[in-house]
């Protein structure tokens, strides 16, 4: 029985562009219905439009912000009020500031640590118990390459993605034989709007697509992995992270992250 797909319904956070946009479009064009949610109302509604009348799937916009405490307990409770069940869980919707942590405001770091830890935990905490009791469903945790080692001049960023990474795979070993599946996909530098928010003055690297992170996440999601990192290169840098000495490895990770000079 599948988990994602054709008689599913998921719920796909952060859904209106970049990787969000391209779960949603794989999954109703193989027939599964949608509940998308991001905070912009009007891409939301126009994708989700576009995506009913193409498919013939039924797909349900919600404008929601999960940038503060309590927003995944109330986005629960408006799928409980709206008879929305949910059988797989895409937390894509992610934040990252770019610079030292002594020049960034605090509410940018709170929101870093909502957003990609707090909301994400609490949602997949409310809505797993539905998926255990009907024996399907699947959670898929988007981390990053950021996860492998510490990052400098994106210190909390990293530090979040660390935190998806580790509890993804805690979740992974926690529902096996359950049938729900549960992967971390981590992509690298990947063409989407995230950078715009980041601030775009790194040496990011080439950047690869939102829809063979969607390609590598749902093969590795069948595969019962509990962790695909997108691309060679990518894998590679990954875990050689894990083997180089510590000062190495974060000089390294530093000198990728360093402000551009450029004029």
């Amino acid at each position: 029985m599948r988990s994602i797909g054709r008689g599913t319904t998921t719920l796909v956070t952060g859904a209106s562009s970049g990787i969000g946009r391209a779960f949603a479009e794989r999954i109703a064009a193989d027939g599964g219905d949608l509940v998308l949610v991001a905070r912009s109302a009007d891409a939301l509604t126009a994708l989700a439009d576009d995506l009913a009348q193409t498919h013939g799937i039924r797909a349900v916009a919600i404008a929601h912000d999960l940038d503060a405490l309590g927003a995944a307990a109330a986005l629960a409770e408006r799928l409980h009020a709206e008879g929305l069940r949910i059988d797989a869980l895409i937390n894509n919707a992610g934040l990252g500031i770019h610079g030292d942590l002594a020049t960034q405001p605090l509410a940018s770091i709170t929101t870093q640590v909502t957003v990609n830890v707090t909301s994400l935990t609490e949602l997949t905490a409310l809505l797993l118990p539905g998926m255990l009791d009907r024996r399907r469903g699947a959670v898929v945790n988007v981390a990053s390459t950021a996860a492998f080692q510490p990052l400098p001049h994106m210190s909390v960023y990293g530090a979040t993605k660390a935190y998806v990474l580790s509890f993804s795979r805690a979740l992974w070993r926690e529902t096996r034989g359950t049938g729900v599946d549960v992967v971390a996909i981590c992509p690298g530098a990947t063409a989407t709007p995230f950078f715009a928010t980041a601030g775009d003055d790194a040496s990011f690297g080439p950047r690869r697509t939102p829809d063979g992170v969607v390609d590598r996440a749902l093969r590795g999601l069948r595969r019962g992995r509990p962790t695909v990192i997108d691309g060679a290169a990518n894998a590679f840098s990954s875990r050689l992270a894990a083997v180089l000495p510590e000062r190495v490895a974060i000089a390294v990770a530093e000198r990728a992250m360093r402000p551009s000079r450029r004029a």
